[in-house]
């Protein structure tokens, strides 16, 4: 995939450049500087500083006051290989000056590692979306109205998207430039900016859609980028013994290693018209797919995990796959009948189905408990959209989460602990795709909610089972919307 940039808009130089300041954030022992070679057009910035991250700051950074849209971009080079190995070299827009501030930047480190970090409000944590051993020669990083999108080239190739955004709004006037960290604060470390460019991201043209497809740990709420492509894939599920992440796009299924690596297409027979509601079966030997290839509506069919002809479980339609019974027998579904979402479950052999619920709204996204007491779904019986479970069997009715957000799609960690879900905003109805979303974590035992990421999703990002065997780690997909 590839991203073409537009020229920046000129800006007029002076003794420092692009930059209007430069000044020394949070505690440092050893005071920073810049060295700016008006012929070269580099940038030398000398910076120590402990650490840029968690809810305080300390680097040096040379600066500019901006509004509304920017973009940045340089190449980053570090002036020595030695020191500590997460020395940072970051192009950053940042609401102030002060050590514990709302940022976000694109943030090079000397092992290679590559992170879109932010802070969200002033004084929270710091998160980021990382890329390991990127190591770019060029990086660049763009603020589209809330969203902050990086991209990146190495020696001699075009800057690409890097993958996922990060939301935060920016108020007023800011402050947009470059930085370094030693992360020893003992130790100045430099590093060089050169062939810097300040100015406006392109607009005008028709956006297209990228997916990014990402993982995210729980308890830190960090995400890293597994797969960056142009176009539509949604819905990962995690592989029972942590290997393998399987999605959908273009009507197929693929895999590919939870790591990242080389996608390959699971052959299916004739089903090319596959869904985004799909899984994996609890032992690891199955798949069950929702495809519409032969009847122009979903119908639920079972395959071997490493491809092969579906057979046919569903007889009525339109049904899509959402769980599998942790003894590996039953499948829970959402069907429409008659007009109606409801509730099913079905043997996996096929034969007849069991409608759980009777209408009341829209249900939808079963998904059993690890321990099969429960099943957990989705239902706006309430008014809004909200998590539900019920036994088994339709009885013991139980409301998980409440309030204006409408909430969907609710998935249990392997450990029964956990739920995540996503949360659309109060004024959309249906699962869209391409809104302003969060993805939820809530404790079971106490019901203590925080949030895992926000993003531009929705339909596609989690509609399926995919937290990892261990419990530790969620798999999802953002979408990027951007010129070509």
């Amino acid at each position: 995939m590839r991203i073409l940039l537009v020229a920046m808009a000129a800006v007029s130089l002076h003794a420092q450049g692009l930059f209007e300041g430069n000044s020394d954030v949070g505690k440092v022992l050893h005071p920073g500087s810049v060295e700016y070679d008006a012929g070269a057009q580099t940038y030398t910035i000398s910076g120590s500083g402990e650490n840029m991250w968690a809810s305080a700051d300390a680097f040096h950074f040379v600066w500019k006051k901006v509004t509304g849209d920017v973009a940045i971009e340089a190449e980053i080079a570090f002036a020595t290989a030695t020191g500590n190995a997460h020395k940072k070299a970051v192009l950053m827009i940042r609401q102030s000056l002060e050590t514990d501030s709302a940022y976000v930047d694109a943030a090079v480190h000397a092992d290679g590692l590559t992170s879109l970090q932010s802070r969200g409000e002033k004084g929270g944590r710091t998160h980021e979306i990382g890329l390991n051993k990127a190591s770019p020669r060029r990086v660049r990083l763009e603020k589209r109205g809330d969203y902050f999108y990086m991209f990146l080239a190495k020696e001699g190739e075009p800057l690409r998207l890097a993958g996922g955004s990060m939301r935060l709004p920016m108020q007023g006037t800011f402050y947009v430039g470059l930085g370094v960290c030693s992360h020893d604060k003992d130790v100045v470390e430099k590093a060089v900016f050169s062939k810097v460019s300040l100015g406006t991201p392109k607009t005008g043209q028709e956006p297209q859609l990228h997916s990014t497809l990402e993982t995210v740990t729980v308890s830190s709420t960090d995400r890293r980028v597994v797969l960056v492509v142009p176009g539509k894939i949604e819905a990962p599920n995690w592989s029972p013994d942590g290997a393998t992440l399987i999605f959908n796009g273009d009507g197929r299924l693929k895999r590919i290693p939870a790591a990242g690596g080389t996608v390959e297409t699971i052959e299916t027979g004739f089903a090319t018209r596959i869904n985004n509601d799909h899984g994996i079966s609890p032992d690891g030997k199955l798949l069950a797919i929702s495809d519409s290839t032969k009847d122009r509506k979903s119908v639920i069919y079972i395959l071997p995990i490493e491809g092969g002809e579906p057979r046919r479980v569903t007889k009525n339609m339109p049904s899509y796959w959402h769980g599998w019974s942790p003894d590996g027998k039953t499948l829970t579904y959402c069907g429409e009948r008659g007009g109606k979402f409801d509730i099913y479950t079905i043997p996996v052999e096929g034969g007849e189905e069991t409608r759980l619920t009777q209408g009341e709204g829209h249900n939808d996204g079963p998904e059993y408990s690890p321990d099969g007491q429960y099943i957990y779904f989705n239902s706006s019986r309430s008014g809004t959209m909200q998590v539900w479970r019920m036994k088994p069997d339709g009885t013991a009715l139980e409301q998980i989460t409440s309030g204006e957000a409408n909430n969907w799609f609710p998935h249990i960690s392997p450990d029964g602990k956990n739920m995540v879900y996503l949360s659309y905003g109060k004024d959309v109805t249906g699962h869209p795709a391409n809104k302003d979303v969060a993805l939820y974590v809530m404790t079971l035992a106490d019901k203590q909610v925080k949030v895992l990421a926000k993003l531009f999703g929705g339909q596609g990002t989690i509609n399926v089972p995919s937290w990892s065997p261990d419990s530790r780690r969620l798999a999802f997909v953002s979408y990027q919307l951007l010129p070509e």
